[in-house]
């Protein structure tokens, strides 16, 4: 390979020197290698760790004024803004994502970063009805030293939501982004440090998670695990966090059900499974990867869809006419063609797509894929993260619901009906941490994030978020109640 940058790790508000070992980031639109990042050993990370916690300890964010983190990460937001050119390309590089869809993601990152700032500003305490004379006031205090692993997928975006969330509430921060998609996050350390947080606070850190990510969830000092990422990565973390007391947030993907009724027209329902179903080539964890179809329009539903997939244009991330880019990796694409073999084993029926293919001869890129297949099949019940769709064909209300639910996964779903008494009650029956009604991927800030069964626990955004990084403290005033209990006759004295 030719010579490349290398980007080390962000420590103590400096880049590092290299490692030894170094991981290298591959374009997966154009298989070439665009930079090494470092492969961080046990002794380093101890060492992350240890200085981390003395940051945290020394109270220079821990114990800063509302108003100085709210200053930090509004100045923060202000910066990104200003820089998001840069960071779309270089999100674009990494992923292979289209760079359209880059430009809409990236557009409202900042909008994290603002919103945690407010509440860190405005967030209250609160006292309670406590019983005689007697003040007891609640605060919410920081954990200490938060690790966050975050993916590929939504590099950027995911990192900041974490970030924001821990920084408002005065942690010490380490963050493990993905190897595969690495590079806009070691850039967000020094804007960081631009807009004025301690250095040391903010700490990323690269490597395989195998192998960097195991030896920090290990870390008895480690106050709290933030998790984007699969079940088999939870399942990894999860027995030595529970050995340390450790709380996780974690949330592990979807199998995300796009509902669609008669009353919705078959134009407007295509156009909701085309964007549920292919942005960012299929690699969300709420992907739109099901089509639960009512019969009374489903033959023409399908015969759209199928017309409209067969032109979506696959083609260069840096074009902006180009509507898919790639996936991942070579072994998602292995993947992606393991599903479609085994859901044509399984009786499925490809209407359209189903291969590798490439752009100008190279890229690890798959055709958008349309499966027509049963409700209880492999495809229809464990998530691809590629373009690979089902269709299932389903003959009433109170079957979309069942077929909906009828997964492992609960994170996202959407409903495409203009019936709103149906609406309500088809959200309401579904069981998934979120429910779209006439929209799919809308986000916010404020709106939590987070799904149920093995979807995941805990939430991302909003008020949940910011309090799931802090711990919360009482403290009980007493006024006017004697200590008499051990006094000679005694009456009314109290206990509890």
């Amino acid at each position: 390979m030719p010579t490349v940058k290398h980007q080390s790790n962000w420590v103590n508000g400096a880049y590092q020197p290299a490692t030894a070992e170094k991981i290298h980031v591959i374009n997966p639109a154009i298989e070439a290698s665009i930079a090494t990042i470092d492969s961080t050993p046990l002794e380093t990370v101890n060492t992350i760790i240890s200085s981390s916690l003395e940051n945290f300890l020394s109270g220079i964010w821990s114990k800063a004024d509302a108003s100085t983190r709210f200053a930090v990460l509004s100045k923060a937001a202000v910066l990104l803004r200003a820089r998001l050119p840069d960071f779309i390309t270089l999100e674009t590089q990494q992923t292979g994502r289209p760079i359209r869809e880059m430009r809409a993601q990236l557009s409202r990152i900042p909008e994290w970063l603002e919103y945690f700032a407010s509440l860190a500003r405005t967030h209250e305490g609160r006292v309670t009805p406590f019983k005689g004379p007697v003040v007891n006031t609640l605060t919410r205090l920081p954990l200490g030293v938060v690790l966050q692993i975050t993916p590929w997928n939504h590099p950027l975006l995911i990192a900041t939501k974490k970030i924001a969330a821990a920084l408002a509430a005065g942690n010490s921060v380490i963050v493990k982004p993905s190897e595969s998609a690495p590079l806009s996050v070691l850039e967000m350390g020094k804007l960081f440090q631009e807009a004025g947080l301690p250095d040391g606070t903010l700490q990323i850190v690269s490597g395989y998670g195998r192998e960097t990510g195991k030896f920090l969830c290990e870390s008895a000092l480690v106050a709290k695990i933030d998790l984007t990422g699969g079940l088999a990565t939870y399942e990894a973390i999860a027995p030595v966090a529970s050995k340390n007391l450790i709380p996780i947030t974690a949330e592990l993907g979807g199998k995300a059900p796009v509902c669609i009724f008669p009353s919705m027209s078959v134009e407007n329902g295509v156009r909701a499974a085309l964007f549920a179903s292919f942005i960012a080539s299929g690699q969300t964890c709420v992907t739109g990867s099901r089509l639960l179809i009512h019969s009374d329009i489903y033959d023409r539903f399908v015969d759209l869809m199928i017309l409209r997939t067969e032109t979506l244009r696959v083609g260069d991330p840096t074009d902006d006419r180009t509507q898919i880019g790639a996936v991942i990796s070579r072994t998602s694409v292995e993947r992606c063609s393991k599903f479609v073999s085994q859901a044509i084993a399984e009786g499925g029926r490809v209407f359209c797509g189903g291969k590798p293919t490439s752009v100008d001869g190279k890229g690890f890129f798959f055709e958008p894929t349309l499966i027509e297949i049963t409700a209880g099949s492999n495809l229809a019940c464990n998530e691809v993260f590629g373009p690979i769709i089902a269709l299932i064909k389903c003959e009433s209300e109170e079957e979309i619901v069942k077929v909906a639910n009828a997964t492992s996964f609960a994170l996202g779903a959407s409903v495409w009906t203009n019936d709103f008494s149906q609406a309500h009650r088809v959200a309401e029956n579904i069981d998934a941490g979120i429910v779209w009604i006439n929209g799919h991927h809308l986000n916010d800030p404020s709106s939590p994030w987070g799904g149920f069964k093995e979807s995941g626990m805990g939430k991302e955004n909003g008020v949940e978020a910011y309090e799931s990084y802090t711990k919360l403290k009482s403290i009980i005033i007493n006024y006017g109640q004697e200590p008499s209990w051990f006094d000679d006759n005694v009456q009314n004295a109290r206990y509890g």
